[in-house]
């Protein structure tokens, strides 16, 4: 069954819930296919008079934003340890030299990697968790995370009414193409990071200054 379909078959206040839940759980570490959902629903929202755009935005603003900051929270609590567990679990994804890696992304971009990962599919499920581990400000963290939940929950939400048909005709033929463009990007990115973080244990310890005899 198509999403849309599937949408169809709840009463149309079980939409809004139904979307803010989905959105909430692939922004808590979930991976599930948020972006459709809420691309189907604002679509419905565009076909059906009882399913208003600016509720559907608000909902999937909220699932985004409380489930990115639950997420957060995990991660803040569980620290090196879930990250030492996750690395002997999964040693080529979540080594010592991929952890460091993605601090120095942290600290290099601070804000802007958790509003930007609000945008890749891959990047929403692991921005919150990542960012409590590596002990974010969470005032920094809430800040990007509501401006970027706001900007693509209502900017999708936005951009799918308004298009109507012409979205209804893309998401029927290129939603799993999107998807498998989606995570296609994302190992793209994975095998940057970890051939980064390979180079990064690679690189030899500087040799400590000789000491002269007169000290």
């Amino acid at each position: 069954m198509h999403v849309q379909e599937w949408l169809d078959s709840v009463p149309a206040v079980a939409v809004y819930g139904l979307v803010a839940l989905v959105i909430g759980l692939e922004s808590l570490g979930i991976p599930l296919p948020g972006e459709i959902v809420l691309v189907s629903a604002a679509l419905m929202s565009s076909q059906h008079a009882d399913i208003n755009p600016f509720v559907l935005g608000a909902c999937a603003t909220a699932g985004a934003v409380i489930g990115d900051s639950i997420g957060y929270a995990i991660g803040r609590k569980g620290g090196r340890p879930l990250l030492a567990w996750l690395g002997r679990k999964f040693p080529r994804h979540f080594g010592e030299g991929h952890v460091a890696t993605a601090e120095r992304s942290f600290e290099k971009w601070g804000m802007w990697a958790v509003f930007f990962g609000r945008f890749v599919a891959l990047l929403r499920i692991f921005a919150g968790p990542l960012a409590g581990v590596l002990h974010m400000p969470y005032w920094k963290f809430l800040i990007a995370n509501v401006l970027g939940g706001i900007c693509w929950a209502g900017g999708t939400t936005a951009v799918v009414y308004y298009v109507g048909t012409v979205a209804e005709d893309w998401l029927k033929r290129f939603s799993y193409v999107g998807l498998a463009a989606a995570v296609v990007i994302g190992v793209a990115s994975m095998l940057v990071v970890k051939r980064k973080a390979k180079k990064a244990q690679q690189r030899p310890a500087p040799e400590p200054e000789p000491v002269s005899a007169g000290e």
